[in-house]
């Protein structure tokens, strides 16, 4: 929403075109830069810490920016068959993480100091 906030303060009312098609390019790259930061910074978004999951390599490295863009651009190409994707490939992995390279994991879950 700040985001969304900045672009609109500067330019206007973005409902028509052409500015429409910038501002949702605009955020899109936002959230380029969202997903890009959190991933190659520890593999997990706000929310993957949450649910427990990360995000790395195929073989648990670490993402580089260019593996995480990667995954970002092929997951918004695919939208949702990646995910239906992941119903029939042999190791559960979405479309986008198959063709990045790229693997969700679950963690263990931390037990609590009594």
């Amino acid at each position: 929403m700040f985001a969304a906030l900045i672009f609109l303060s500067v330019f206007g009312d973005a409902t028509a075109a052409p500015k429409r098609y910038f501002f949702q390019l605009y955020l899109w790259l936002t959230g380029a830069a969202y997903f890009v930061w959190n991933w190659t910074r520890g593999g997990q978004t706000l929310a993957m810490q949450t649910w427990r999951i990360k995000l790395s390599g195929w073989h648990g490295e670490a993402l580089t920016p260019t593996l995480a863009m990667r995954r970002y651009i092929l997951a918004s190409l695919f939208f949702g068959v990646g995910f239906l994707w992941a119903l029939f490939d042999r190791e559960g992995l979405y479309l986008h993480d198959r063709l990045s390279g790229t693997r969700l994991t679950l963690l263990e879950k931390r037990q609590k100091n009594s």
